[in-house]
């Protein structure tokens, strides 16, 4: 983009459209209105769209890490989950049995397991952790390719069965022999709100939530959360910044273990290293490290 910098009333439009609550020709539409001297709309809409390749940290061929697709019945019997599963090489062929480890589910935004959820993954696995992505769109053939493709696939889904489904994957996680039996859960967007429900649905079989700019836990339901909690919100995230009072307020009356953060001049997204308008090299650095250190503690530990 040069010099030239997106508008923050832009970089809005497209967390609404990302969110459903706009349609594609409202964003492009109004992207047009943004549009300044040597910046056209065109230009603002390709800035503002994920670049997954720009994204990447871990090429999924990395000797580093061992990565497979792993097939989970649902648990009402109904049709299965299907989702990308990540260790580290190290960990299976050092001894004779692998080696195990403690586990992370990590959810995706509501347009399924796109490669940016699948490189978060594969980033837990050089951290020591083996680390599971459910995709919620296995019920009608999995991320399609193309976010607003997948978006459109989302809408339609039952979201009770997904956090059922996305329950499963979990305990699944945990019973593994593989596996140390201590689990956390992160997640972004719709991921950190499923995040929020796990921490409540799952209570003691979690052992720490880690939700980016995620919905809150139900207040009625927090009192059943038992892992230790670590919020990122960015300050900039006006919805969630806003209602981070009452979130600290429901999680500091129950006596649950969190932490939470508002991070400075960063919006909707900020973690996203694919959506490089949305992303905050100096904050979302920082949010990695401290939630490695949160599952260090409460899921290694």
């Amino acid at each position: 983009m040069g010099d030239k910098k997106i508008p923050a009333e832009a970089v809005d439009l497209y967390t609404r459209f990302i969110h459903g609550e706009i349609s594609r020709r409202a964003f492009l539409d109004g992207a047009k209105r943004y549009a300044v001297a040597g910046l056209t709309a065109t230009a603002i809409v390709e800035a503002l769209m994920p670049n997954y390749a720009l994204g990447q940290v871990v090429r999924g061929d990395d000797e580093r890490i061992k990565a497979t697709w792993e097939t989970i019945p649902s648990p009402d019997g109904l049709g299965s989950i299907k989702g990308y599963l990540v260790r580290p090489f190290s960990a299976d062929t050092r001894t004779a049995t692998p080696a195990r480890l403690p586990g992370i589910i990590v959810i995706h935004e509501n347009r399924g397991l796109n490669p940016h959820t699948m490189d978060v993954a594969r980033r837990f696995a050089l951290e020591n952790f083996m680390a599971f992505a459910p995709d919620a769109l296995s019920t009608v053939g999995g991320y399609p390719g193309d976010d607003y493709k997948g978006g459109q696939a989302f809408a339609k889904l039952d979201r009770a069965k997904l956090n059922q489904d996305f329950a499963a994957a979990a305990r699944w996680l945990k019973v593994r022999p593989d596996c140390s039996g201590k689990i956390g859960a992160t997640g972004f967007c719709y991921g950190g709100g499923v995040s929020n429900t796990l921490a409540a649905m799952l209570g003691p079989d979690l052992a720490a939530a880690a939700p980016f700019y995620g919905s809150p836990t139900k207040p009625e339901d927090v009192p059943k959360i038992k892992g230790a909690i670590l919020v990122n919100h960015g300050a900039l995230d006006k919805g969630l910044a806003d209602g981070w009072p009452a979130q600290e307020a429901e999680l500091k009356k129950n006596n649950i273990t969190y932490e939470g953060h508002l991070w400075p001049g960063s919006v909707h997204g900020f973690f996203n290293d694919a959506t490089p308008e949305r992303y905050n090299k100096v904050t979302a650095p920082q949010a990695w490290a401290r939630m490695i250190e949160w599952f260090n503690q409460y899921v290694r530990g």
